[in-house]
């Protein structure tokens, strides 16, 4: 075969390649983001986006239970969709975060409230609406401070994540967990996990990511990091050196993700 063939061959192989699907051509992988404050977490995910470090992932909605969330503006500040929704008053409506016009990438038409489900509260058939609307495939709750109940869950199956700042076990059940060096430490869940850890004297505590269940700080974890207790720590302290972690985590833990 002479050299004319061989490239005639190449090219049209290569011809035939790209005519296929491309699998990097995939849809992207659509974030929803559920925060009650800073969103510093939330901060964590759109740098890294930007950066190029979670491919094929993008934050398709930002939703908060508080009107004056920090995190609202930064979603804003970074064209993402963002909406408060008033949980208070049984979630009776959608409102839109805004700071200035050209910031708001939400317009109020497309949203339609929905009669709430017999089995969900008012605010969580409002959120159900909200994340279908937006074709969310993850529910990251980034310092959400709401329990969702079964029924919503059941909507999201293995689609929901939580930031916990404490250790579980793998699989998020049992009352104790042990550390990298053999030592049994408490489980803590809950809203002042960090105040029991510290109640309780352990040398070592951390953060985790794990999938959301109904049972409160229960699901199996997708990834954790340990961290040491120092002297003198108060919970404001051991808090802001979690923060640093649950950063990386999150980001970590939306790469594992496999729907």
């Amino acid at each position: 075969m002479s050299s004319n063939d061989n490239l005639s061959s190449e090219s049209k192989e290569r011809d035939r390649k790209e005519s296929l699907p491309h699998e990097s051509q995939k849809p992207p992988l659509r974030l929803g983001v559920l925060i009650s404050g800073s969103g510093s977490n939330l901060r964590a995910l759109i740098d890294a986006i930007e950066r190029q470090q979670l491919p094929g992932v993008e934050i398709a909605l930002v939703v908060s239970n508080k009107a004056d969330a920090y995190g609202l503006q930064r979603a804003l500040k970074h064209k993402v969709p963002a909406i408060y929704l008033p949980w208070s008053n049984g979630g009776a409506g959608f409102t839109p975060a805004r700071s200035t016009p050209a910031q708001s990438t939400l317009a109020r038409s497309t949203l339609t409230p929905a009669a709430p489900s017999p089995a969900m509260s008012p605010g969580e058939s409002q959120l159900s609406v909200l994340l279908h609307l937006f074709q969310v495939d993850l529910v990251v709750l980034a310092g959400w401070m709401r329990i969702l109940s079964a029924t919503f869950l059941e909507q999201f199956p293995q689609r929901v994540i939580n930031i916990h700042p404490a250790l579980l076990p793998d699989n998020g059940i049992g009352n104790t967990y042990t550390t990298s060096n053999g030592t049994h430490i408490p489980v803590f869940r809950g809203l002042h996990a960090v105040q029991q850890a510290l109640d309780a004297g352990v040398k070592i505590t951390g953060s985790c990511v794990h999938f959301v269940t109904p049972q409160v700080d229960a699901g199996p974890v997708i990834c954790r990091e340990e961290v040491a207790i120092e002297v003198g720590d108060t919970e404001e302290s051991l808090h802001e050196r979690l923060k640093a972690v649950e950063h990386r985590l999150i980001v970590e833990a939306v790469r594992k993700y496999k729907p």
